[in-house]
């Protein structure tokens, strides 16, 4: 294998290792969050290398990190970066409904927590809890018993690669509802939707990877998840 790979997995098997999708590739940081430094960027051949060994696991919070193996700790609580919760979601009627739900914060959670000059929130309650059940849904399209990816799991839009596991009735479900909801958002405000909410990227990150200006994604993050609010009847 060549030289940058055998250095990416080194660096994936440190404590705190995460990969994210990113403009030219995937970003490897080894801090807790996105103020970590990058420390290596790998390509689309190198990223699927990683996928074959040692394995990648959905990231709570977004991206990827090295798989745990089994041995390693069985119970999901006890992962780095997991926090055992509840949570109010919508469900598939349009209902509120408290679930057991890992709390570590989302790109949606963290938006939805800002406030601009005026004191008003950066998203509405609507809009989050859209964008939010699209997360939970891509999150389940993406979990299944193996964590083996596979490359034609959810729709793509724009650079990169979007990933799933090995196929379960769960997970094949959970994939075609993410393709219906985002099927249902005009394709200018699809790309933003698919980074954020399905890929876990930050709001500037979505915004460099899609060549847009600071602020002008915010209008596009906002217009989408109105729409998938609408497709999921909230509100």
């Amino acid at each position: 294998m060549s030289a940058p790979v055998d250095r990416a997995r080194a660096l994936m098997a440190r404590p705190g290792a995460w990969l994210e999708a990113a403009d030219g590739g995937y970003a490897l940081r080894l801090g807790p969050d996105r103020r970590s430094r990058v420390v290596l960027i790998v390509d689309e051949a190198a990223f699927a290398a990683l996928v074959a060994d040692p394995g990648l696991a959905v990231r709570p919070g977004g991206g990827w990190r090295r798989r745990l193996q089994p041995s390693a700790s069985p119970d999901l609580a006890a992962r780095p970066g997991r926090i055992e919760g509840q949570r109010t979601v919508m469900d598939a009627e349009g209902r509120a409904t408290v679930r057991r739900a890992n709390l570590g914060e989302s790109p949606i959670a963290w938006l939805a927590r800002r406030r601009d000059a005026q004191g008003r929130p950066f998203l509405s309650a609507m809009q989050a809890a859209a964008g939010e059940r699209l997360r939970l849904e891509a999150e389940t399209a993406l979990a299944g018993p193996s964590l083996t990816m596979r490359w034609d799991a959810l729709p793509r839009s724009g650079a990169g690669t979007s990933a799933r596991v090995e196929p379960t009735d769960r997970a094949l479900s959970a994939a075609r509802r993410v393709q219906a909801a985002l099927a249902s958002v005009d394709p200018h405000l699809r790309a933003m939707l698919e980074r954020i909410c399905v890929r876990g990227s930050s709001l500037r990150l979505a915004e460099d990877g899609l060549g847009l200006r600071r602020r002008e994604g915010k209008a596009l993050l906002r217009d989408g998840l109105d729409a998938l609010a609408r497709h999921y009847r909230i509100g």
